[in-house]
């Protein structure tokens, strides 16, 4: 990005070193605080009961994939290290357990899983039987687990389970449900011989540091109250490590370690009898409880402990190799910047650096989450889709703060050029004007050849080229007025002539005068400044100087709400990124107000027919050729804005179609080391990334829709994406939208309300670039659309015909919201973020439909 010729001084390598390690270790101390040590009540004593599921991590009884003895033998000693108690929750899947705990000294609470299948129910039942008559370390047996809840059972179809039990053990009887159940259902209690209950405070939406005294024990003190004459056990409590908020309720690792480590010293006073839910993370739970259930183990699923019973907790304990890879992945892109860039201002190197290193740090943390979280199929196809998504976004964040940091943040413009002032005999070098034209307003023309007819300028020709206009009556008065205007004025009508505008411009060169050394090039709707030519035409005298361009200016907008937003969203281009650009030599030609070196322009081959881009196209082709090019940031000339949306559209449409032909055609300019240096393939290569981020707006929009509409219709299959997937997106909507509003501010003369007009403008378009982008990419030939400048109508047009796939876009999304608030909820944080980002999506097609209404009302009519 730096051009060494512009650099004020050699930069201080320790400066910039010092600057990029002091970045680091910030970055460093970040994940540090977010990751504080938790102080929680040591607990060295022994836990009370621990519920297990011997799954290991890829092992699910959905798919009938269950553990062996020697992987169960495994779990049971690393658990007899905390506990004495196991409760098991089937008879069928691992009978080896009640045998395998005896051989570790461990009691078992063994369970009979009961469900709607009746053969399956008969079986466990009579597993459980058997087992118990044969295993003395069997203390005590549960029928049935929340099988009320779940509805699969009645309650006297339970009941005369749990009856044939009572009858055929020695061994206690009961079965497992919340506190609702059982208050619910007092028969119930008549046929156990002690009660099960269930307290997972997290389920019932409760702030971690309330669910002992306002859930936990609450309920507990109900049951009794209840039932006293009966023994409560408490046959599942904990909290979840991770997951999705449930109302107040928040996973984490550090919360899991609190609520259970408080649990131990509540229950070792009041002398509760309870087992942990549960031993081990399950990750097959998460198709049925969704994503929380997977994380109430205290062990993850690769048996590690996730937290310590005494000292403090830490939320992340792999944070340490996180961070550390984390800054030193963004040491060296900091170091580099910090050295080419020192003569920015403190304040705008350290800002950059930043960014950088947060962005570093968004890839490692984007990278570790399955690390951190077990991940369906579809979890792993969003980070699959979203992570080189993610590398994208972080690229168009970087090169838009890029251009945030260098103009924001520079001491001075290093190349800043201006008008000349020459002196009275200084030479005039002689200029061709060439106009090109196609079914234009002759009034507008004919406006435009007065202003030139009135330049302070004596070496200057015009040739009017009239391409393709059809109809007589538009071209014939231009052509009259040329006559008018004297012998420096030409024109010549080609009908039928190909090659667009490119083919008429190309035409204007076989007919310039040989005297020429510079060609202009202006737009039929400009009227331009007298002094256009004195001014400028001395840059020609540096022989390495190919192009003189000045910026597009506009006209008569400031009576006319729509003209006026897209004047502004214009101006935004020439007033900051035509001079980030010019900074490396690196600036966009575009097709009005320049001035070419007439044998540069046909040394390289003249103007390119192959695009409808060829005025870009061009000035990346004289770079090429080792040809310097300047932006003089002074209105010589203006024009007018498109007439209507539809133009508006258009001209877009056809300036992101036509960059991708430039983009095609000439990349390996761009990407390979050549004459082009380091600066000018830069910009070249990332100047349309903007654009890319509108072609990815709308692919993931359209993706957003189709998973909506999954989890809408088929919840079962498709779940909420993690919020570490959308964070960023979020994340990316406001820095992107930040850095236009505060250039606008500091570089655009503008008011608050013409900025957030052109910021409408702005995003208007997002849709007609991406489709530019797309069937750029996708065609290899495009059609050359005039830009409408005038339209005179009968009556006005219904403004949405020029909108009407932003339109369709805008009430899917529309749907897609109000689909989710309804079905899915906003309960959980994913769902308010996936929310968040559908509005942030329908943006632009609000935006479109804005700016459509605001054209419609403001376009010119006739009766």
């Amino acid at each position: 990005m730096s051009n060494s010729r512009f650099k004020l001084n050699k930069p201080s390598l320790w400066r910039a070193l010092l600057l990029s390690l002091l970045v680091a270790g910030l970055n460093f101390a970040l994940w540090a605080v977010v990751n504080r040590p938790v102080q929680v009540p040591d607990w060295t004593g022994k836990i009370k009961g621990m519920a297990v599921n011997w799954f290991q991590r890829y092992q699910s009884p959905i798919k009938h994939i269950y553990a062996d003895e020697a992987d169960i033998e495994s779990d049971i000693k690393l658990l007899s290290q905390y506990t004495s108690h196991l409760r098991t929750y089937t008879s069928t899947e691992a009978p080896s357990v009640p045998r395998l705990a005896a051989k570790y000294g461990m009691t078992v609470l063994a369970g009979a899983w009961l469900d709607r299948r009746a053969e399956n129910s008969e079986l466990e039942l009579q597993a459980m039987i058997d087992s118990a008559r044969q295993n003395k370390n069997i203390d005590r047996v549960i029928v049935g687990n929340e099988t009320l809840l779940r509805q699969d059972l009645s309650p006297n179809e339970l009941i005369g389970y749990l009856d044939r039990a009572r009858a055929a053990l020695k061994q206690p009887v009961s079965t497992a449900e919340p506190v609702g159940i059982w208050l619910r259902n007092p028969k119930l209690v008549k046929h156990v011989d002690f009660i099960t209950v269930h307290l997972l405070p997290y389920w019932n939406g409760v702030i971690r540091r309330d669910a002992l005294g306002l859930s936990v024990l609450k309920d507990y003190n109900d049951l009794r109250a209840r039932y006293p004459d009966k023994h409560i056990l408490i046959g599942e409590i904990g909290w979840p490590s991770n997951g999705d908020r449930h109302e107040y309720a928040q996973p984490s690792i550090a919360d899991e370690a609190q609520f259970l480590r408080e649990w131990f010293y509540t229950a070792d006073l009041y002398n509760l009898d309870y087992f942990i839910e549960e031993a081990f993370d399950q990750p097959w739970k998460e198709a049925g409880e969704g994503r929380v259930g997977a994380y109430w183990g205290m062990f993850n699923s690769d048996r590690q402990p996730k937290f310590p019973l005494t000292g403090t907790v830490v939320e992340d304990p792999q944070w340490p190799w996180k961070a550390l890879i984390g800054s030193l992945l963004g040491l060296g892109p900091m170091f580099w910047f910090a050295r080419h860039f020192m003569r920015f201002k403190p304040a705008g190197i350290l800002f950059y650096l930043i960014l950088l290193q947060l962005s570093a740090s968004l890839l490692v943390w984007s990278a570790m989450v399955p690390y951190a979280f077990y991940l369906s199929p579809f979890d792993w196809t969003m980070l699959i889709v979203l992570f080189p998504a993610q590398i994208a976004i972080v690229m168009i964040l970087l090169i838009n703060g890029f251009e945030f940091t260098e103009v924001l943040w520079r001491p001075r413009w290093m190349r800043q050029f201006g008008l000349l002032n020459p002196l009275p005999g200084d030479p005039q070098p002689f200029v061709s004007i060439h106009l090109a034209c196609c079914n234009e307003p002759p009034e507008m023309v004919i406006l435009t050849l007065d202003s030139l007819a009135a330049l302070e300028y004596d070496n200057f020709e015009v040739l009017v080229l009239d391409n393709n206009t059809k109809e007589e009556s538009v071209w014939r008065p231009v052509e009259e007025h040329c006559a008018k205007l004297g012998a420096k004025f030409r024109f010549f009508h080609l009908s039928p002539w190909p090659g667009f505008k490119a083919g008429a411009l190309n035409f204007g060169l076989t007919e310039t005068d040989p005297r020429a050394e510079a060609v202009a090039v202006i737009d039929a709707d400009y009227v331009v400044r007298p002094d256009w030519l004195r001014a400028l035409t001395g840059y020609f005298a540096n022989p390495k100087v190919a192009l003189v361009q000045c910026p597009q200016a506009h006209r008569d907008w400031e009576h006319n709400a729509f003209r006026r937003m897209t004047n502004w969203e214009y101006d935004g281009f020439f007033r900051i990124g035509m001079h980030h650009r010019n900074e490396r030599n690196a600036i966009i030609m575009h097709g009005t107000m320049t001035m070419v070196r007439r044998s540069a322009l046909q040394d390289t081959g003249g103007w390119s027919e192959w695009t409808i881009c060829e005025d870009a196209e061009l000035g990346l082709r004289l770079m090429h050729a080792g040809y310097d090019t300047l932006y003089v940031d002074e209105i010589m000339g203006r024009g007018l804005t498109p007439a209507d949306f539809t133009a508006y559209k258009s001209q877009r449409y056809r300036w992101a179609f036509g960059a991708m032909q430039v983009l095609k055609a000439r990349w390996n300019w761009m990407t390979t080391k050549g004459p082009l240096d380091a600066g000018q393939r830069f910009h070249f290569l990332t100047g349309w990334f903007s654009w890319f981020a509108d072609a990815l707006h709308l692919v993931f929009t359209m993706l957003a829709l189709v998973w909506t509409a999954g989890m809408i219709g088929l919840p079962q299959v498709f779940s909420l994406p993690l919020d570490l997937f959308l964070i960023p997106l979020l994340g990316f909507f406001a820095f992107k939208a930040a850095f236009g509003v505060i250039l606008y501010r500091v570089r655009v003369p503008c008011s608050w309300r013409d900025t957030l007009s052109a910021s409408i403008a702005s995003m208007a378009l997002s849709h007609a670039i991406a489709r530019g982008i797309f069937l750029g990419l996708w065609k290899k030939h495009g059609e050359f659309v005039r830009t409408a400048k005038s339209r005179r109508l009968h009556g006005r047009p219904n403004p949405f015909t020029a909108v009407r796939e932003e339109l369709l876009m805008f009430v899917a999304i529309g749907l897609g919201i109000f689909g989710m608030w309804h079905a899915v909820g906003i309960n959980y944080i994913e769902g308010k973020l996936w929310i968040a980002i559908l509005a942030a999506q329908a943006i632009p097609y609000a935006s479109a439909m804005i700016g459509a209404v605001v054209a419609g009302r403001s376009g010119e009519k006739s009766g």
